[in-house]
């Protein structure tokens, strides 16, 4: 039994697997987290609904695996330029400013799906907010064995909150998109201080 059930998960290919991930925030983007449903991904995707469900399990984890797959770059291990500064730079700039107003913008529209449906919220936990955190550790990790932060410095517990609150605060203060220009100015005024790190005002990366 588990051998058919790995053989059937493994029928879709990365390509179809990007193809309906894509088509999934298209219709988040259009209806919404509340009024999207699986006959709707089927229809936009010429799936059937059992291979979905059989796939994803529900609506939840499909949404949350969808966001997941649309952020750029990969894992962060993948980045590692021998500073802190150069890797929250790195991490930045994985991303152009119109992805970023793109992101913005499902992200709100998400916000308050999460916090009134609970499978959607252990979804994103699981498949976004926990593996994102634990990649965040591991690169102030790399900079706490390198000198540069101090290992019981407390801003490290909010690196996480400090990233996204500036993503998610820059278009409800301002009334403008997060880009780059304002997250890199965000991350040498405010988290790099934080973090006990002073940024070098003459380099660039």
């Amino acid at each position: 039994m588990a051998e058919t059930a790995t053989t059937r998960r493994s029928r879709i290919t990365p390509e179809r697997e990007a193809e309906l991930y894509e088509a999934v925030l298209d219709l988040l983007r259009e209806v919404g987290y509340d009024a999207l449903t699986m006959d709707a991904v089927a229809a936009r995707t010429r799936s059937s609904k059992a291979t979905l469900y059989r796939q994803w399990g529900g609506k939840a984890e499909l949404v949350a695996k969808a966001v997941r797959h649309n952020k750029p770059g990969g894992s962060f291990d993948s980045i590692d330029t021998g500073t802190l500064r150069g890797d929250l730079y790195a991490l930045t700039r994985r991303s152009d400013d119109c992805e970023m107003e793109q992101s913005s913008a499902l992200m709100r529209a998400l916000a308050m799906a999460v916090h009134t449906n609970p499978d959607l919220l252990t979804a994103f936990r699981e498949h976004l907010v926990e593996p994102e955190t634990a990649e965040l550790r591991r690169m102030v990790q790399r900079a706490i064995d390198r000198g540069e932060v101090r290992a019981d410095n407390p801003a490290i517990g909010f690196l996480m909150h400090m990233m996204v609150g500036a993503f998610a605060a820059r278009t409800m203060i301002d009334e403008r998109p997060p880009t780059q220009e304002f997250l890199l100015s965000y991350i040498d005024a405010v988290v790099l201080p934080a973090l006990g790190v002073q940024p070098d005002p003459d380099r660039t990366i």
